[in-house]
């Protein structure tokens, strides 16, 4: 099992200096991803649930920094070498499809292939009205996205019609380093994520989960609705972050099937404090994960 962190993008992990030091002490301690969220707009009184916590509130404050995530990906990747970049997660039906085709593209060219685009399909209305987008429909939004992405990325020349993306013999240049495609991975951890992850997702971010049982649970129900879809649950690449966790539960997480536990963390911000900040997860967690 490999070792992600997911501290980038927002507030003090909003700064430049923070994400050089980050990333590269990241890179060098031996993590496999470094993570980063979205949300394009806050609100001071959102009417609307946040689904990764009991009280339906996001922790973040709505003054907080936040970072467009492949622009702050794209620091964090130019200071690497060999670490994995990844959205997690890019709210799609929020976007133009072919735009972001091409800006993943673009980012997973100049990272040398090391792009992982999570997407989730949102949940505050109050976001998507800030930007003219219907909240209803975006879990068919986001697939139909999907798929149109997927063909703007593998075809020179491409074409798709659907409900929401119509194009018509166009070239989006340039195309992702591994085999003209980018890995897909599906966040949410409802039995409707789950189903879109088994219908069309090439792994699952499992986000704030409350414990190796949960972790395990969403795992059995992915592996049934693979089998129901005629799909190979080991193709898939399942990453989970957990509310709570300790090195004691790497064995248990390994046996569920986790092949990347997500350390949700708040960097120091001080930049020089942050190699050190790294070194001491590091030392903490690599031992258990052998």
């Amino acid at each position: 099992m490999r070792l992600g962190l997911h501290a980038l993008g927002i507030g003090t992990g909003a700064r430049r200096a923070v994400i050089d030091s980050v990333a590269v002490a990241a890179e060098n301690s031996g993590f496999a991803t470094l993570w980063a969220g979205e949300h394009v707009v806050m609100v001071d009184r959102s009417e609307s649930r946040y689904p990764y916590a009991d009280d339906g509130r996001i922790a973040v404050p709505a003054v907080a920094d936040w970072l467009d995530p492949m622009i702050g990906l794209s620091f964090a990747a130019a200071a690497t070498h060999t670490i994995g970049v990844a959205t997690g997660v890019l709210l799609l039906p929020e976007h133009n499809p072919v735009l972001m085709a091409k800006q993943a593209a673009t980012l997973d060219l100049m990272s040398g292939g090391r792009l992982t685009l999570g997407v989730g399909i949102g949940w505050s209305r109050e976001e998507f009205a800030a930007l003219g987008i219907p909240f209803e429909g975006r879990g068919a939004r986001a697939a139909e996205y999907v798929a149109a992405m997927r063909s703007l990325w593998r075809d020179d020349v491409a074409t798709f019609e659907g409900e929401f993306v119509r194009v018509d013999s166009v070239r989006v240049n340039p195309k992702p380093v591994r085999d003209r495609r980018i890995p897909v991975v599906l966040g949410g951890n409802s039995d409707a994520a789950l189903r879109r992850v088994a219908a069309w997702g090439d792994g699952w971010y499992g986000f704030n989960l409350d414990g190796v049982d949960a972790v395990t649970e969403r795992i059995r129900t992915i592996h049934a609705l693979c089998r129901d879809a005629g799909r190979d649950a080991e193709e898939l690449r399942l990453a989970v972050a957990l509310r709570e966790v300790d090195p004691s539960d790497v064995e248990s997480l390994v046996d569920a099937g986790v092949d990347e536990l997500v350390l949700v963390e708040s960097p120091p911000g001080d930049p020089g404090e942050a190699a050190d900040w790294v070194a001491a997860l590091a030392r903490r967690w690599m031992p258990a994960l052998g």
